[in-house]
């Protein structure tokens, strides 16, 4: 089998995405961590089992791409458009997901703690089974799947995280000079 370095298996999924796909299946543990996806269009192409951690995939357009048992640790998906991806079995903790459009995708046993999804549409896909969901980052923009595709236990109502807490007197501002 050919030996890639990351940066020519970089070059082989923007030129190539069906050779990565044939060349994945013949290997174990493979190593794409901290590489530069972004911006590209990525379909069909299985990244199970791959190491990704620190990558990003800002501002591309990923279709039909498994990630399934994925390392995504604070991988950047920042304005991306995700569709029908999935994410089963993968981790997501620290994934930055803001601004994108992640919709019809799968995130079964997904770790997501500490996900950013402030302003994300996850409209219909399926987070019935994400873990960790409730250690997750959002906000008012934030667009939910219906309430059959989140987990039971989820409120989806956004609340201001913990570093916003104050007490009701920071409210009143009292000067001494006046």
């Amino acid at each position: 089998m050919i030996d890639y370095t990351k940066e020519e298996l970089v070059e082989l999924l923007r030129k190539h995405p069906e050779k990565f796909n044939e060349w994945k299946a013949g290997q174990n543990d493979v190593d794409l961590s901290e590489v530069d996806l972004s911006g590209i269009v990525l379909n069909e192409i299985d990244f199970s089992d791959v190491d990704l951690n620190s990558s990003s995939f800002a501002d591309s357009s990923v279709s039909l791409v498994k990630f399934i048992n994925t390392d995504l640790t604070s991988v950047d998906f920042t304005r991306s458009k995700v569709l029908e991806c999935d994410f089963s079995e993968s981790l997501l903790t620290g994934a930055d997901c803001s601004y994108a459009e992640m919709n019809y995708c799968n995130f079964q046993d997904c770790d997501m703690a500490g996900c950013i999804l402030s302003e994300t549409d996850l409209g219909n896909s399926d987070l019935t089974g994400a873990v960790n969901i409730n250690a997750s980052r959002f906000d008012d923009a934030t667009i939910w799947p219906e309430q059959d595709l989140l987990p039971e236990d989820f409120d989806g109502a956004y609340n201001e995280d913990l570093s916003s807490l104050k007490d009701e007197d920071d409210d009143l501002v009292i000067s001494d000079y006046e």
